[in-house]
C-alpha cells in the first residue's frame, strides 16, 4: 500500500555510506553486511545515527544499480574500510510512505512514478528510500514502512 504524495523541502542530511554498482538481484546479499559494516564503523567512532537507514540510488541503468547504503549521522565519520562521509541532498522532493515488505517495493516505486507524472511532476535523478519501521522491530512485514523520496526539477 502507497500513501498520498506530498511534496516537501527535504533538508541535506550528513550521512555515513558504502557505494556499491552492482546488478539489481545482488542488491538483498549485500544489504545485511553493510547495515552490520556501517553501524559498526558509527560505534567505533562513538557517532549516533539520526535517522533510519537509506539506499539513495544514483543510477539504476541496464540493471545495474549505483547506489549508496547509509544512515544520517550526527557528526562527520572518518572513512574506515568501506564506510565513507556521504550526504543526502537538499532537494525538492516528493515523497510517500509504501506499507509492506520489502520486495514489494519495486511495485511501490512503480506506482508511486505513475502517480507523480499523473500529477504533473517531473522527477530529477537520485530518489532514495528510508527504512522507517522494518524487521527489526517486527516480524511482521504487512508493519514495515518505508519513505519513498523523488527529487523534483
Amino acid at each position: 500500500m502507497l500513501d498520498s504524495l506530498q511534496v516537501t523541502e527535504s533538508p541535506a542530511q550528513i550521512a555515513a555510506v558504502i557505494r556499491f554498482k552492482i546488478p539489481q538481484q545482488e542488491l538483498p546479499s549485500v544489504m545485511g553486511p553493510a547495515i552490520d559494516e556501517l553501524l559498526a564503523a558509527l560505534q567505533a567512532q562513538g557517532i549516533t545515527p539520526t535517522g533510519p537507514l537509506f539506499n539513495h540510488y544514483l543510477s539504476m541503468e541496464f540493471g545495474i544499480f549505483d547506489f549508496e547504503v547509509g544512515v544520517p549521522v550526527s557528526a562527520p565519520i572518518s572513512p574506515a574500510g568501506r564506510v565513507k562521509p556521504g550526504q543526502l541532498p537538499a532537494a525538492k522532493v516528493i515523497r510517500a510512505i509504501y506499507h509492506g515488505p520489502y520486495e514489494g517495493l519495486h511495485h511501490a516505486w512503480r506506482e508511486f512514478g505513475e502517480l507523480a507524472r499523473a500529477q504533473g511532476h517531473k522527477p530529477a535523478g537520485g530518489l532514495w528510500e528510508s527504512y522507517l519501521v522494518g524487521p527489526e522491530t517486527s516480524p511482521d512485514s504487512t508493519t514495515w514502512r518505508t519513505e519513498l523520496n523523488q527529487p523534483l526539477e
